[in-house]
């Protein structure tokens, strides 16, 4: 993902709650970056209506606490693929965060080298874009390069609840769901990425580790100024 992204907020492209039940609930309540959060989120929308049980669920274990996120295989088969193989390996343990853009991502995955790498020898994937997975907050999402192609660089939407009206009518105006619509407006998050980068996961528990994570002071080039570790990401099973 680029910052370019950001800075086109509003260059749109043209695009055609329900209780975050499972293994865990969510949190809710004021987070670690002062974002109030609602417990649910009334929406049908996939990201929505998940963990269930035989979900696969990635736990991430960090020095700024635990959160977990259910992962769509189906929807976006190369990128979980790459994520599961490469946290099987134990790539992500003792990888620290390297980007924060509080209000917007936490992004990490890269090696100590600053590279990135993947389960088909270094070879990145193309972007997988699906009408069903969408850059909400908390979405966990794969990070393309500048050649268009994913690795093991992640991020995870940080964006407070709500949109912004201008925002909202030019996504009605340019043929949005409606349900996406909706769902952007109760969870907050971040449309002008959909269908550029790739959607695979959503976060149900412990955001207010991300917003924590979020709310981090950073230097110039956006990374912590205090170390963010990733002890350990593991995976879980919905029973």
């Amino acid at each position: 993902m680029s910052g370019k992204w950001k800075r086109a907020a509003l260059a749109l492209v043209l695009v055609l709650g329900l209780s975050l039940a499972g293994c865990q609930k969510g949190s809710s309540g004021p987070a670690g970056g002062g974002i109030k959060r609602p417990e649910t989120i009334e929406s049908a929308e996939l990201q929505f209506t998940h963990p269930v049980s035989g979900d696969t669920v990635a736990v991430f274990d960090t020095s700024a606490g635990v959160f977990r996120a259910v992962l769509f295989p189906e929807e976006a088969p190369q990128a979980c693929a790459n994520f599961v193989g490469l946290v099987q390996a134990g790539y992500y343990n003792g990888l620290t965060v390297t980007r924060v853009e509080s209000g917007f991502v936490v992004e990490a995955g890269q090696d100590a080298a600053g590279g990135s790498t993947t389960i088909w020898n270094g070879n990145g994937y193309p972007p997988e874009y699906t009408d069903k997975l969408h850059h909400y907050s908390g979405a966990l999402c794969a990070a393309m390069t500048d050649a268009g192609e994913g690795g093991s660089v992640f991020y995870v939407v940080q964006t407070a609840p709500g949109m912004e009206q201008e925002l909202l009518d030019q996504m009605t105006a340019q043929g949005w769901r409606q349900e996406i619509i909706d769902a952007y407006t109760a969870a907050g998050g971040a449309p002008y990425l959909d269908y550029t980068d790739t959607v695979f996961g959503q976060v149900y528990e412990g955001m207010e580790v991300v917003d924590a994570i979020g709310a981090a002071a950073v230097d110039e080039n956006q990374v912590p100024a205090e170390a963010i570790t990733i002890n350990s990401v593991t995976l879980e099973t919905c029973p």
